[in-house]
């Protein structure tokens, strides 16, 4: 690690170990294993807690949601952080557990919203870790080595997909039960959904704790001495052009969420012209 006075004469950013970029990428592992458990198994939790099948992709309105909104606003926030754990390891560890406690609630579900409640905080806590994880390796490798550090962040992310979508299946096979149990009159999601998302939980915790205390950041200053540093662009201002899309995306959504409500169409339109409306708020400003 660089200090404040070698940051003054020191402009090449160190080449790492294979370890060491093994170290900052092993939190992937975890992200995916939630992620695999999240895609394969939400939809059997929804439907065992009485959703009926046309609902079930409203339901899953939160991932494209959470990551639409969650993302660019984390980006933001962790390049202006800095803390005693640095710079993105907070947003690690705050992901991290989140993610871990709604995995542990969300097949314990009392009811289907709940599941919806968390499949919600689920979805944003990962995205929360994710971002951040993403840009920790532009902050820590050279810019040759960065290929190298996004192909272990992709590795991980295979392994954590494979293993993840595999562990309820392989509990089944190892004698756990598969099947909803009847609860005081109400299913209840099968054992092996159940431990995949317990276990999910502890391996999240474990790999992205392993990234938080196996690696260190560089402070702001050395990191801004370094050659192959990019300097912050002005923000273009707004085109005229720009606004004027952004009026007709946001009429256009407007008007149909009016047509909507009047005619009684299908409720799942007002998930898209909502989606138009909130573009052309955001493309006006």
């Amino acid at each position: 690690m660089l200090t404040g006075n070698q940051a003054a004469r020191s402009f090449a950013r160190p080449q790492a170990s294979f370890w060491q970029i093994w170290n900052m990428c092993c939190g992937f592992l975890g992200l995916q294993f939630g992620f695999a458990l999240q895609n394969a198994n939400v939809s059997r939790i929804f439907q065992t807690l009485g959703a009926p099948l046309e609902q079930v992709p409203l339901l899953w309105i939160a991932a494209p949601l959470t990551g639409l909104l969650v993302q660019p606003i984390v980006g933001y926030l962790s390049d202006r952080t800095w803390t005693r754990l640095g710079r993105r390891r907070p947003y690690f560890l705050a992901g991290a557990l989140a993610s871990s406690l709604a995995l542990v609630l969300m097949p314990r579900s009392p009811g289907l919203w709940v599941a919806a409640g968390l499949l919600w905080i689920l979805d944003g806590a990962i995205n929360v870790s994710m971002e951040p994880f993403r840009a920790f390796v532009g902050d820590q490798l050279p810019a040759a080595q960065r290929p190298a550090g996004y192909a272990m962040q992709t590795f991980f992310i295979g392994v954590g997909a494979v293993a993840g979508s595999m562990l309820p299946w392989l509990l089944a096979r190892a004698g756990v039960s598969n099947h909803a149990a009847v609860s005081t009159g109400a299913a209840a999601v099968p054992d092996t959904v159940r431990y995949s998302f317990d276990l999910g939980a502890v391996v999240m915790l474990a790999a992205i704790g392993w990234t938080v205390i196996r690696t260190r950041e560089y402070p702001p200053e050395v990191l801004r001495s370094f050659e192959d540093a990019t300097p912050a662009l002005p923000a273009p201002p707004p085109e005229r052009r720009q606004r004027f899309s952004g009026v007709a995306w946001g009429l256009a959504g407007l008007g149909g969420l009016i047509l909507t409500r009047l005619a009684g169409l299908d409720r799942e339109l007002y998930l898209l012209f909502c989606g138009m409306l909130l573009w052309g708020l955001a493309q006006s400003v």
